[in-house]
């Protein structure tokens, strides 16, 4: 340690000497108040102080209560370390604030629930004993705030300026509610502007007032705070002697319930284009900008809201100002010293693309051996699929759990018991999955343990909607409003990390939390309540943050609102609800290849083109459409389908329209078809094409075998083969006969494109043997 103190700079040397020097007194004589996590006395800690920056070795100097010079002593009530808490600490960090915290790793004696019922008079006990040591330092200035529901928004400075600019000894906040006592209401003295009654939550004066104000009755400490003050200010005689009064016009103290509507956040320009905006907040009503924030009663959404932007938590240059902070450091972590995770994934219903969505959760960048995985299947029709999922991969993962749709468990049953199976493994995360996820990004896992958050969840968005896993706000009801910057965040206008009131389909949780309330506080069911809002209720009302990252992409939503799993082949019906999922499975690989620059095309024949464009797997799906449907016309030239019931050119086939895929092919034509069309038949522009005969060919030695000559009707033909020549069946093939060019040697899932009509008169080659099957349509009749 010598070493390392004697070859820091001179200054230095001084700065961690004073700092060590009052880290042991601090220490040694428990002047100081630990509480706040800020005097660390064991001694690696104290060796950590040597090597840390100046402005840490300073930080700790100031740490101790018995070191406090400042002309204003701030105080606030935090008996345990929440997620409000360590926001408020960071807001008065910005600012150089650092508050007297008492109470810390007490029990709370002041009550139940003391947004609903009177309480807090613990807190006045409290400070009445803080400030004995004070009780002679007449110049001094106290600053009392609540600790959780709490943020700084100015410093000190200016907060001491404006409130010696008021004229009073004593000021507290203002509010329009008169709690806890509606009935003194009369009372209170008329007021002109702004809010008439007395908040509790954040109050300043001079030492020698606030004592008078404290000692003037005793409290019992389930006693209540707001009430007792009300009570020395509605007594007039007093209220003038201690020249106490209130904050009307929020100059300094906002109380948000009853005044959410009234505030507004906006971003202060700066003269300089690279330097930074700051958000400030705003009062439209009183046209003032407060600088101390209070959620009180129900506005605390209203203040998470804000404390997204205050004080310089986020930018338009930097983004996230604060997302780095607190964060946990994965990378070249062994596998045997990584977080455990309790991995739940909840197939609630019948859901499209499963089958990838599982993969990629499989696939996630996360050692399976400190995973446990969970699965909750309640619809049958995934049965099989999820079978082939868990006989294939669940042996991988450090355990594993299943319920089977036939158990019947409710689904909030399931995600009930999937936190109490997490807590009895001691995990360190619970990780909650809907089979509508898709994790496209491998890192999301780490990157939400990373975060380290209480509960954070990835900004996943149905594709091209505004349909997310996150609300921005809340109505009365507790049901979805769309917040100010809901659609910025969605659509990555903003990146960050934000404390919403609502998360859903993926999020992480630190078991902590779930370990500590038993299922009746923390639970999924609640009585004719979704189980998500359940569970996102039971977090509010525990104040515990949730939040919601889009720092990166991390996947999308599927929509599963139109899965109709009667139909063969369902997903192939996805292309409008799910046209990503849709595209990544059907369309070929090569497709975008067919537009790379200086490409080829592929000529078989004159002016017959070849691309690949459908996926093996869209063929068999095609198929399996036809067949299942089953009824294949009769190749005869009567053909009741068709206007006037005559075809020239029979075939044994099934119209698209017939197993209802008419629309979605019109769809694919022209999205994926036309692009190609354009790109070979140059200055033939028709958007979108037009096609009424689409159908599927099947071609057999005994039904079908051949297809004589003849023109199609069409400005040009397409045909899409949909099984592999020599395996499936043997001849086939198209002959051009003007050209006397045969294609015979034909791909699945290739495309053949030729002009109609006139130019290229051609023969459907014999089957000889087995099934071929081939995709037509004729284009701009």
């Amino acid at each position: 340690m010598l070493d390392v103190v004697l070859s820091m700079t001179p200054t230095l040397r001084f700065l961690v000497s004073f700092a060590l020097l009052y880290h042991y007194v601090c220490c040694d004589t428990g002047f100081c108040d630990n509480s706040r996590g800020e005097v660390d006395c064991s001694e690696p800690a104290i060796n950590n102080y040597v090597i840390s920056k100046t402005d840490v070795i300073l930080n700790a100097i100031f740490a101790c209560d018995c070191l406090e010079k400042d002309e204003v002593l701030v105080y606030t009530v935090a008996t345990e370390e929440t997620d409000g808490y360590v926001r408020y600490l960071d807001s008065a960090k910005e600012f150089g604030i650092r508050p007297n915290v008492l109470g810390f790793g007490q029990e709370w004696k002041g009550g139940k629930d003391i947004r609903l019922r009177p309480g807090g008079g613990w807190k006045i006990n409290l400070l009445k004993e803080a400030l004995q040591k004070h009780k002679d330092e007449t110049d001094k200035i106290v600053l009392f705030t609540d600790a959780y529901d709490v943020i700084f928004v100015n410093n000190l400075d200016e907060i001491l300026k404006n409130f010696k600019a008021t004229g009073a000894k004593v000021l507290f906040g203002a509010e329009p509610f008169c709690w806890p006592n509606p009935e003194l209401a009369p009372m209170y003295p008329e007021v002109k502007e702004g809010k008439r009654f007395l908040n509790s939550g954040l109050y300043m004066g001079y030492v020698p007032e606030i004592l008078k104000l404290l000692y003037r009755k005793t409290i019992e400490d389930e006693g209540d705070d707001q009430l007792y003050f009300t009570e020395a200010y509605l007594d007039e005689t007093f209220r003038n002697s201690i020249k106490m009064k209130l904050d009307h016009t929020s100059t300094l103290f906002q109380n948000l319930h009853g005044a959410s509507t009234e505030i507004e956040i906006y971003a202060s320009e700066s003269k300089e284009k690279k330097t930074p905006e700051k958000y400030v907040v705003k009062n439209y009503f009183t046209h003032t900008e407060p600088m101390i924030i209070h959620g009180n009663g129900f506005s605390k959404l209203t203040l998470n809201y804000l404390g997204n932007y205050v004080p310089n938590m986020w930018n338009s240059i930097e983004g996230c100002i604060k997302c780095k902070e607190r964060t946990l450091n994965l990378t070249n972590k062994p596998a045997k010293n990584m977080p455990l995770v309790y991995l739940a994934i909840f197939i609630e219903m019948n859901t499209p693309f499963l089958e990838e969505g599982l993969q990629k959760v499989y696939n996630l960048d996360y050692p399976k051996e400190r995973i446990h995985l969970f699965i909750h299947n309640a619809a049958k029709y995934h049965t099989s699929l999820v079978k082939n999922f868990t006989e294939k991969y669940a042996g991988d993962y450090l355990s594993f759990k299943q319920i089977l749709p036939e158990d019947g468990t409710p689904e909030w049953t399931a995600r009930d018991l999937s936190l109490d199976q997490s807590a009895a493994k001691n995990v360190d995360f619970y990780f909650s999955l809907d089979s509508v996820v898709h994790l496209d990004n491998p890192q999301t896992l780490r990157l939400l343990i990373e975060q380290n958050r209480t509960v954070v969840a990835p900004v996943l968005v149905r594709p091209g909607k505004a349909w997310s896993n996150f609300w921005g706000a809340l109505t009365k009801d507790g049901f979805y409003a769309r917040s100010k910057d809901y659609l910025d965040i969605v659509h990555n206008k903003k990146r960050g990390l934000w404390n919403v009131p609502f998360v859903t389909n993926a999020y992480l949780v630190r078991s902590s939390i779930i370990k500590r309330y038993d299922r009746s506080i923390l639970t999924y069911n609640k009585p004719d309540t979704d189980p998500d809002m359940a569970f996102c209720r039971a977090l509010r009302e525990l104040n515990i943050f949730m939040h919601v990252s889009n720092r990166v992409d991390f996947g999308h939503l599927i929509n599963a609102d139109n899965f109709d799993v009667t139909r063969a082949e369902p997903e192939m019906y996805q292309i409008f609800d799910n046209e990503m999922d849709w595209e990544a499975r059907y369309i070929h690989e090569e497709y975008q290849d067919n537009f790379a620059p200086g490409r080829v095309d592929k000529q078989p024949c004159p002016d017959v083109y070849w691309f690949p464009i459908v996926s093996r797997r869209f063929c068999n799906s095609l198929i399996a459409m036809m067949e299942s449907y089953g009824k294949w016309s009769s190749g005869s030239s009567y053909d009741e389908r068709l206007e006037g019931g005559y075809e020239a050119v029979p075939t044994r086939d099934i119209h698209m329209n017939q197993v209802g895929w008419e629309p979605h092919w019109l769809k694919f034509l022209q999205k994926y078809v036309r692009p190609l069309q354009e790109k070979v038949f140059l200055g033939y522009i028709h958007d979108p094409p037009r096609a009424l005969m689409n159908f599927v060919v099947r071609y057999r030695p005994d039904e079908q075998p051949f297809l004589k000559p003849h023109h199609d009707s069409s400005t040009y033909t397409i045909n899409i083969a949909l099984n592999q020549v020599g395996v499936d069946y043997e001849g086939g093939g198209c002959r051009f006969i003007r050209y006397n060019c045969s294609v015979v040697d034909t791909i699945p899932g290739w495309i053949m494109m030729h002009p109609g009509r006139l130019t290229h008169w051609h023969e459907g080659l014999y089957v000889t043997k087995g099934t071929r099957y081939i995709m037509v349509a004729f284009v701009d009749p």
